[in-house]
């Protein structure tokens, strides 16, 4: 198998580009405008090149002319304003727009294969389905997937929709291997790492916080240890047991851990190298730059390694195959934003 030249549209800390890597692609570049990400990714990859501009503002004909042909195009587009995590806020349209940034790169470089990921309700964007006609009109065949992380060999409850896109043939379904083993929030917990806890029940501890510590308490007993979700709610009662994947990581500093300890509840949060193991990143991941706001949001907005490898080797299993990129005029009208 010949080696694949990858790109990352929109790569944030880079979990797509190392799922990627361990399949074995060889990674070009990524691009994204946040200059922290920009920090961690030329960490993580400092063979890439890094594009820290707006995507918007760039010539794709003058990245192809300094980077050449591709294989593949993997791209996570802004999916804060297609998420239900938003509420009820505005939404920005001209945010979600940043997808037909992948019709424009694609347009140019015409990739055998496009990769994208997103939160699932990016089906319901009033746009989608004139995004998928303009891959289509690409000579694009074209296959909708929604991947949970967890049957991925992640501790993490995550659903996310994947658009696998090739130019030569039908893409394949991706399966998860059912002899794996679902991953736990307990695999995530580091019980011995040092980290200090306070009593549950402290002065001024929320209210709310405490009622769903006594849910659990009340379903689980009083000597079990578990999770709460501290900020923000959610459809499980704000609780969790440790015996199944963590629900969905966000850019917030939402998880709580809670033990008993000599017949007092303590607790404190999930810490940034948990969070790492429950999006299935690997210690050698590196994220050593920002504040830890900062590093949750890049963790939170990241993809799934695990889910990546699988989805790429799976995508260009036909690779050895592949016949040469022939780059042809698009006659797709891309949407200029």
């Amino acid at each position: 198998m010949r080696s694949l030249k990858v790109i990352d549209l929109f790569c944030g800390a880079g979990g797509s580009s190392w799922g990627a890597r361990k399949a074995g692609a060889q990674i070009i570049a990524g691009f994204d405008k946040w200059d922290i990400a920009k920090q961690v990714y030329t960490d993580n990859f400092p063979e890439a090149r890094f594009y820290g501009d707006d995507i918007g503002e760039l010539d794709p004909e003058l990245v192809h002319a300094e980077l050449g042909d591709v294989d593949l195009i993997i791209a996570s587009p802004e999916c804060t304003n297609h998420s239900p995590a938003k509420g009820g806020g505005l939404r920005c349209e001209i945010s979600k727009r940043t997808a037909f940034q992948v019709t424009r790169f694609a347009a140019v470089f015409l990739p055998r294969w496009i990769l994208i990921e997103n939160v699932v309700s990016m089906r319901r964007w009033g746009s989608y389905f004139e995004f998928l006609r303009q891959l289509a009109e690409l000579g694009y065949k074209i296959k909708e997937q929604i991947l949970d992380a967890s049957l991925f060999r992640t501790p993490q409850k995550r659903r996310r929709l994947f658009i696998f896109c090739d130019r030569e043939a039908d893409p394949p379904d991706i399966l998860s291997n059912p002899r794996w083993h679902l991953r736990s929030a307990k695999s995530v917990i580091r019980r011995n790492a040092g980290y200090q806890l306070r009593p549950l029940r402290s002065p001024g501890r929320a209210m709310p916080t405490l009622i769903r510590a006594d849910k659990a308490i009340a379903k689980l007993g009083p000597t079990a240890d578990f999770l709460i979700v501290y900020y923000g709610s959610d459809k499980g009662g704000g609780w969790q047991s440790l015996d199944r994947p963590l629900r969905t990581v966000t850019t917030l500093d939402r998880f709580a851990f809670v033990r008993c300890n000599n017949h007092v509840h303590e607790m404190r949060m999930l810490q940034v190298p948990e969070l790492k193991r429950a999006m299935g990143m690997p210690n050698k991941f590196r994220i050593d730059h920002g504040t830890r706001r900062e590093k949750i949001k890049l963790i939170g907005n990241a993809v799934c390694p695990l889910v990546m490898e699988s989805a790429v080797r799976t995508l260009t299993k036909n690779n050895s195959k592949a016949a040469p990129i022939k780059r042809v005029a698009a006659r797709a009208e891309v949407v200029a934003l």
